[in-house]
């Protein structure tokens, strides 16, 4: 039995046996627009020749990109994973469970409003719960090599269409 001052009884159970931050493949992810809204790219890269991927959608938003560029990899990748991200409206959604009280709610937010992105947001809660992900916020724009890359990748991919999702090393 799960301690209920660890996991109170409205969250969803941990892990079974949840993978140590060694065992867990380390992703970066990241979202872009020019203009907001307007033409938006995402992309994802797993660090030394792991692969990435990068998408595109005109128009779109900022944080729409963000959470395409998570859902993609929670979507697409086995294994435990850790998603690095300069998305603080991704990281502490699942950080904070934002996510559990927007359910409860029939997705209506502390306001009672629609929960924005819900297109995005509802697989991306679904995948999480059946995947083994734990969530890392990183300052963007701050010199970190892999934070770079991904950012990279989501600008070229607003402006260029990416490589439509598909994965490549």
């Amino acid at each position: 039995m799960v301690s209920d001052t660890l996991f109170p009884l409205d969250d969803p159970e941990p892990p079974a046996n949840p993978a140590t931050a060694d065992e867990r493949r380390q992703v970066y992810t990241d979202g872009a627009c020019s203009g907001n809204p307007g033409p938006g790219g995402w992309g994802w890269v797993i660090p030394n020749g792991g692969g990435w991927a990068s998408g595109a959608e005109n128009p779109s938003t900022n944080q729409r990109m963000e959470l395409q560029a998570v859902l993609h990899a929670v979507s697409n990748l086995e294994g435990p994973l850790e998603i690095i991200s300069d998305s603080t409206y991704v990281v502490n959604c699942f950080k904070d469970k934002w996510w559990i009280g927007w359910e409860r709610r029939g997705w209506k937010n502390s306001q009672k409003k629609d929960v924005a992105n819900q297109d995005l947001w509802k697989p991306l809660v679904a995948a999480y719960k059946q995947a083994d992900v734990t969530f890392t916020w990183v300052k963007g724009h701050a010199g970190n090599e892999w934070n770079e890359i991904a950012d990279q990748l989501a600008v070229d991919a607003a402006a260029n269409g990416g490589s439509d999702g598909e994965i490549r090393s």
